[in-house]
């Protein structure tokens, strides 16, 4: 009878496979709900359009209050109710509001609202971001689920894929909210600075990214107003029956779990990656948002 302590042996020499590392997102959904904190329902803005597909935005209050509030005011004006989405422009943005520049602004807003690009660095601690960003010395993350970047003396919000910012013409004009953009593409980190950022869409991206692209001006814009997607409804979520009110939480940068998806981001591994890339843009960070559970 042939002995089995070779085979032992053998099997024993092996090398065995380390266990995978779990994933950001792996890590997000075992978080504990201690870790998690409610998005308030005055800062969701809905999006509906025609062809039943729906966004939702993560207004940005504390960054850009004046924006802010004037978007709130154009949405609960209904303003917004004959606007379309009028330009896609291949990975750079989506834009959308007033395709002819013609209609009066929405009563009550403020018509030149300051520029809200950056603050003083001492405005808003952050959670520090361990891995270096190409753009900003400084980055992190603010206790209420921001990402931001600063040079030590000023912080901004990142024009990461899916942040929304305030169209506008040449400086110094800033805009008022009326219209509105996402970036659907690679990070336009060059914007930062320079546009009021106003939010980030959480729900409902392809709403925005998985639109036919335009071909005008070299811009992006939808050359026959056939082309436009018209936006059925824009609401605050505090303003909608309860049946109709989403609700989401963001992951709190102060949370452990937080900075192991930071990590788990910034050097993945086995078995897909055989390299770790010891580093992470600050758009490749972003915080975890999900629906709020059922209770």
């Amino acid at each position: 009878m042939p002995t089995i302590l070779p085979l032992l042996l053998a099997l024993l020499a092996t090398p065995q496979a380390p266990a995978p590392k779990p994933t950001a997102a792996q890590i997000a959904d075992t978080a504990p709900a201690s870790a998690w904190a409610t998005i308030a329902p005055e800062d969701l803005l809905v999006m509906d359009f025609v062809d039943g597909q729906r966004g939702v935005i993560w207004l940005a209050a504390d960054f850009a209050p004046a924006h802010v509030a004037n978007i709130r005011t154009i949405a609960r004006s209904g303003w917004w109710r004959d606007a379309t989405i009028y330009r896609v422009q291949d990975d750079y943005v989506t834009q959308w509001g007033d395709a002819t520049s013609k209609k009066p602004p929405a009563a009550g807003i403020t018509l030149h609202p300051p520029a809200e690009y950056e603050w003083p660095a001492t405005a808003h601690r952050i959670v520090a971001n361990p891995y270096r960003d190409a753009y900003a010395p400084v980055t992190g993350f603010t206790n209420d689920g921001w990402a931001v970047a600063g040079d030590g003396r000023e912080q901004w919000l990142p024009h990461c894929y899916g942040m929304v910012g305030v169209a506008r013409d040449l400086a110094p004009d800033v805009g008022t909210g009326g219209d509105l953009y996402t970036v659907i593409g690679h990070a336009p980190r060059h914007l930062d600075r320079n546009i009021a950022l106003v939010g980030r869409v959480i729900e409902g991206m392809p709403a925005f990214s998985a639109r036919p692209r335009g071909t005008g001006g070299g811009l992006g814009l939808y050359e026959d107003a056939r082309q436009y997607i018209p936006i059925r409804r824009v609401a605050i979520a505090s303003d909608l029956p309860v049946g109709d009110r989403p609700s989401y939480q963001y992951l709190k940068p102060t949370a452990p779990e937080f900075g192991r998806t930071l990590e788990a981001r910034a050097n993945r591994g086995l078995p897909f990656f055989t390299v770790a890339a010891g580093a992470a843009d600050l758009c490749n960070l972003p915080v975890p948002v999900r629906k709020t559970p059922e209770q």
